[in-house]
């Protein structure tokens, strides 16, 4: 294929992901023509749905040492932090959400502001709806509010999505106004009056920000969080801790059962050495892609089913003091983790009726005024709703992967049809290579593979 004169390619999807390759794809000598395109449906481009948040108790999960948009450049993050005034006394351990969400802003806006000659970069407050295959190559990108962008490259960037309904089949509850679908919706939250009961459904990072809104907000009455097993996130250790990466002994490894063997053969070494088990997992990050890959399908499907539940709490951790806020509030009896699964929910007037059932038990009723969502995003894509999603894959331009966890691609992130055939012209990243990462929603694998992409784009689509 020979490249183009002037490459279009269109981004959709303005929140990490998409950022993060829309600043690699400028820094491409070999694409310093190109038109790029960004399309984002929210007024500022860079936060996304993650760091738009504006309370200030939603802190980010992560040491600022570990989020520089740039991995070449680690320090760049805590360098911006350090020169903004609120931080002149220091930089905080664990910053607010939406100082990253200013930070994703900023660093675009500086990439558009620079973007002169004959390259260009526009972003659109609107939404992708289709993105058809024209008879010369390129695709016919309309966006919700008219525009047509004729591209040579599509770029999903899409995010997260949001969860299903959590129970049914009756869902006349998700019109009740005491259910909060999406937690992180502007004022969504203060709705709920300090003495109104509370219902949390997940015990998950998303819980945890939930219940700190809450006491930030003033709120009394009991809160019951109804989780699958029970857990809460694992609180940060030590920055300082370290173990050595062990990856060589686990390469081969193709069963779940093996590589737990040797993983817990460290974490005994570890312990030996007054180590804890989180430097020893964390040893091992860059290289969870490669063990994952290695496992055939049905130890993926074994991983899913035994120890997904564990992974997510172990590995995607809570800022110390979040943890001490939520030990606080349940030992003041202000929180009660319950354990099983939600099944019905039910409005009765004013307040909603909540059936949980445990594990190999009937259940029992809950009441509360209000029930909040917090499980985990929508990976099926088979399910999810979003116009161009639907579109490309009723063309079968793109193929749902056999565990639900996303999309079927090449290496390089280029969409795989329902044929088997890889496309030229579609191309994904984040939480849709799930299938092909597991591990695909952090800043260091969403960079790594935005940098990786848009050295490939330069490749097909540059000079």
């Amino acid at each position: 294929m020979n490249p183009p004169a002037r490459p279009v390619i269109t981004v959709v999807g303005g929140g990490f992901a998409g950022t993060a390759l829309v600043l690699q794809l400028r820094r491409q000598a070999a694409l310093a023509h190109a038109e790029i395109h960004l399309i984002e449906p929210r007024k500022y481009p860079g936060p996304g749905l993650a760091y738009t948040a504006r309370r200030p108790e939603y802190l980010l999960n992560v040491r600022p040492g570990a989020l520089s948009l740039y991995a070449e450049a680690p320090g760049h993050f805590t360098a911006w932090l350090a020169r903004q005034p609120e931080y002149a006394a220091g930089v905080p351990e664990f910053a607010p959400r939406a100082s990253y969400g200013h930070y994703l802003h900023e660093e675009l806006a500086a990439a558009r502001a620079a973007a002169t000659g004959p390259g260009h970069l526009c972003c659109h407050q609107t939404t992708a709806v289709v993105a058809p295959l024209r008879p010369d190559g390129q695709r016919t990108v309309l966006l919700a509010d008219g525009t047509t962008l004729v591209s040579d490259c599509v770029v999903l960037a899409l995010g997260n999505f949001p969860p299903p309904p959590p129970a049914g089949p009756d869902h006349r509850y998700l019109h009740h106004p005491g259910y909060h679908a999406d937690p992180w919706a502007a004022g969504n939250l203060r709705r709920i009056g300090p003495d109104e009961a509370v219902v949390l459904i997940g015990s998950g990072l998303t819980a945890v920000d939930v219940l700190l809104a809450l006491r930030q907000d003033g709120h009394r009455a009991p809160v019951t969080v109804v989780a699958r097993h029970g857990r809460w996130p694992a609180a940060h250790g030590p920055a300082a801790a370290t173990y050595p990466n062990f990856y060589p002994e686990l390469a081969t490894e193709t069963t779940v059962a093996g590589v737990l063997a040797i993983f817990r053969k460290h974490l005994r070494a570890a312990a030996a050495q007054g180590i804890n088990w989180r430097p020893v997992l964390d040893s091992l990050r860059p290289n969870l892609g490669q063990i994952w890959a290695a496992w055939p399908l049905a130890e993926q499907r074994r991983f899913l089913r035994h120890l997904a539940g564990l992974w997510a709490v172990t590995r995607h951790r809570s800022p110390p003091e979040n943890a001490e806020a939520v030990d606080a509030l349940t030992a003041a009896g202000m929180v009660q983790l319950r354990v099983g699964t939600v099944r019905e929910i039910e409005p009765a007037g004013h307040d909603l009726r909540v059936r949980v059932r445990p594990h190999g038990a009937e259940g029992n009723w809950l009441v509360a005024q209000h029930v909040v969502a917090c499980t985990g995003p929508l990976l099926d894509y088979h399910r999810i709703t979003d116009p161009l999603v639907m579109s490309l894959r009723d063309a079968g331009h793109l193929t749902p992967d056999s565990l639900r966890l996303g999309l079927l691609t090449d290496a390089h992130g280029a969409l795989r049809g329902a044929d088997g055939i890889v496309s030229d012209t579609l191309f994904t990243l984040g939480p849709s290579r799930r299938p092909a990462y597991f591990e695909s929603t952090a800043v260091p694998e969403l960079r790594q593979q935005a940098a990786a992409l848009a050295a490939e784009l330069a490749r097909r689509f540059g000079d």
